[in-house]
């Protein structure tokens, strides 16, 4: 079931950013989730949480202090549609289609600095692969970035009993 799985995604995501936000004297991100359709998904829990969870984080981590994180769930007519927007820096268009290769960083310095690994980003889309959906990321530089999950009709299940 969608709803109790991203009741525990966006607590982690307000964890992570009240830790973030207790290492200096800047506010928490502006966290902002919609409202979760009633559905559920068909597929492996801990892969797809570990896909979800990847874009939250990263969004957090990546996103200013103070800056707004936003958390939606579509269903299309495509499927069910995952999206995770903040007000970070953005990416150039140059550095788009290599950022779900293995260790691909925009910026080595920064990267370390958030602690990650460089695989992220390859694993939410080997995990997409696996679930016939698709990993879509939009952005602009200096205006922030939209990450997308996009799952087919046959990953979404209306009957929650």
């Amino acid at each position: 079931p969608l709803g109790p799985l991203m009741a525990d995604i966006y607590a982690d995501a307000q964890a992570l950013s009240e830790v973030l936000a207790s290492k200096g004297d800047k506010p928490v991100h502006q966290l902002v989730m919609d409202p979760v359709p009633d559905v559920a998904l068909l597929g492996s829990r801990s892969e797809l949480v570990s896909a979800v969870s990847n874009l939250v984080n990263n969004a957090i981590r990546y996103t200013p202090l103070g800056g707004r994180v936003h958390l939606q769930w579509l269903l299309t007519a495509e499927g069910a549609v995952f999206a995770v927007k903040d007000s970070g820096p953005g990416i150039a268009a140059e550095h788009l289609p290599r950022l779900s290769e293995r260790f691909y960083r925009v910026d080595r310095s920064r990267s370390r600095e958030t602690g990650g690994t460089g695989l992220g980003l390859a694993i939410t889309k080997h995990v997409m692969q696996r679930h016939g959906g698709e990993l879509r990321i939009e952005s602009v530089l200096g205006q922030g970035s939209t990450f997308k999950l996009c799952l087919p009709h046959s990953r979404v299940s209306s009957s929650l009993g």
